[in-house]
């Protein structure tokens, strides 16, 4: 357990996120998503060699297609709190170097 007491589940960060993943596949086979995919990784920020800097990268939980339109996802219980405000930051550079809005479920 960590402190936004959420528990690990069956490889997933939380039990939350490990339902979503079954709604989605559920989703996937009757037609409504394409392409579902997990732990998708976005580099946000390259790394800085010369400043000793490494790159900035963001996971997003769920990306899949649907209705033509690229969906990334990220399941959120705990909105507060300097973990989430890291993820808001993540959330605006990913919009700004992908034009992808993530969707926070």
């Amino acid at each position: 357990m960590n402190k936004y007491h959420n528990r690990r589940s069956n490889g997933f960060d939380s039990k939350k996120e490990e339902r979503r993943y079954y709604e989605l596949r559920l989703m996937q086979r009757a037609g409504i998503i394409q392409g579902l995919d997990r732990q998708v990784k976005f580099e946000l920020i390259p790394a800085q060699p010369k400043a000793n800097l490494r790159a900035t990268n963001y996971y997003a939980d769920f990306c899949y297609w649907q209705e033509g339109r690229f969906v990334v996802e990220d399941v959120k219980g705990y909105r507060k709190g300097t973990a989430y405000e890291l993820f808001m930051v993540k959330k605006k550079l990913m919009y700004q170097r992908y034009g992808h809005i993530i969707k926070e479920t």
